[in-house]
């Protein structure tokens, strides 16, 4: 059952615009969370709308509410040379913009980006209030424009709130000279798929997916060098060679697949390591309960959802020292392991530790996950910022 967004007393009903460059079947957190949102919105009575960029992924999903799609931009050579590709996408942007916004009570913009950053000062010019939700790489990466408009810092400051998806980022952004007024911490929901699994149905499950092996690692992650793969598969050549009956499953597609794989049979692990592709979320849970580990190797996370599934599954993590690893240790403690980043050997050494030490998540995730991130408490939490939001001048 999915939770009622209104929380106490009855809200008024409104007309919510989520503003995103992603939405499902995109796979991306900033794609998710519009979703989530707007379902419970949708659920308790309130009008939704999207405007956002059309998804990168081939299919497509049932919104709860109409979507208006914005061309990605154009940055082809003759665009770049000719500096014509911002100038055409902000105008499809604003005229993409003007209506929904003429009926929006309230704007939700998502990330960063040319969209979000118009959708913002839009908003607020027509005196909408604005939550802006952080997701990780925009703070991260954040440097003040030297020359030139400087749209997300601007847009940073005028909105109504500012969300973040850790207190690790909203901290960052702070060190970075981004202190403002309304700054909100609230974490990332947990899809309903992902139900704790004791050993007797992590056992079940993974009969089910035809696994056979002793010991099975799961990475759920896009390819990339950030997500630090390569270090895992590294750890692999070690780990095997005291626990030879170990599978790594990786669920993900990305630019670094042909790389991973090569480096999988240079190791002499190809026959250890399956490379899942991109899977839905569904047979991602489905992974994520039959594991006897969770490894997130990245370099950088704000906060990694697919840990949070994981350990909601009933599945530890190992995590490498990144800013969302060390958080979800300081809220789940025992439950997480840390490793130093870019460590194969580290990895492996506390791979092989837990092997040897198994168990599955404790009841005091779980009391912790319901509380944090239950969608029952991120749905609350959301609504009342809105209703702040609204209330503010």
């Amino acid at each position: 059952m999915q939770p009622a967004f209104h929380h106490g007393l009855l809200a008024e009903d409104m007309q919510i615009l989520h503003v995103t460059p992603h939405l499902p079947p995109d796979q991306a957190a900033n794609a998710l969370l519009p979703l989530q949102l707007g379902e419970w919105a949708s659920e308790a009575g309130d009008r939704v709308e999207y405007v956002a960029h059309p998804p990168r992924a081939k299919g497509s999903a049932l919104l709860p509410g109409t979507a208006t799609w914005v061309p990605r931009r154009a940055d082809g050579r003759l665009a770049r040379s000719l500096g014509t590709g911002a100038l055409t996408s902000a105008w499809q942007i604003y005229h993409a913009l003007s209506a929904p916004l003429g009926r929006a009570d309230l704007v939700h913009v998502h990330s960063n980006g040319l969209l979000a950053e118009i959708a913002v000062l839009l908003a607020r010019r027509r005196h909408t209030p604005v939550v802006m939700t952080m997701y990780g790489t925009e703070i991260w990466h954040y440097e003040p424009k030297r020359r030139g408009p400087d749209l997300f810092t601007r847009a940073y400051h005028v909105a109504s709130a500012v969300t973040f998806y850790s207190e690790r980022l909203r901290a960052r952004a702070r060190e970075l000279g981004l202190t403002r007024r309304e700054m909100h911490a609230i974490y990332p929901p947990v899809a309903p798929a992902f139900q704790w699994h004791d050993e007797s149905a992590q056992a079940h499950e993974r009969e089910s997916l035809h696994l056979p092996s002793r010991h099975l690692l799961v990475n759920v992650k896009r390819l990339h060098p950030l997500a630090g793969q390569r270090y895992l598969i590294e750890a692999m050549s070690e780990v095997v060679r005291t626990h030879p009956d170990t599978r790594l499953v990786i669920c993900g597609t990305g630019p670094e697949r042909n790389a991973l794989e090569l480096l999988a049979k240079s190791m002499g692990v190809e026959r250890h390591v399956t490379f899942a592709g991109l899977v839905d979320n569904a047979t991602v849970a489905r992974y994520c309960a039959a594991a006897d580990l969770f490894v997130l190797p990245s370099l950088l996370e704000a906060l990694p959802t697919v840990a949070i599934e994981a350990l909601a599954s009933g599945t530890p993590v190992l995590s490498s020292d990144n800013p969302g690893g060390l958080e979800l240790n300081d809220v789940f403690g025992p439950d997480v392991f840390i490793v130093a980043r870019q460590q194969s050997g580290a990895l492996a050494d506390a791979i092989t530790y837990f092997l040897e030490h198994k168990h599955r998540t404790s009841t005091a995730t779980r009391v912790i996950l319901e509380r944090e991130f239950g969608p029952k408490a991120v749905a609350a939490k959301y609504r009342a910022l809105y209703e702040h939001v609204r209330e503010l001048p």
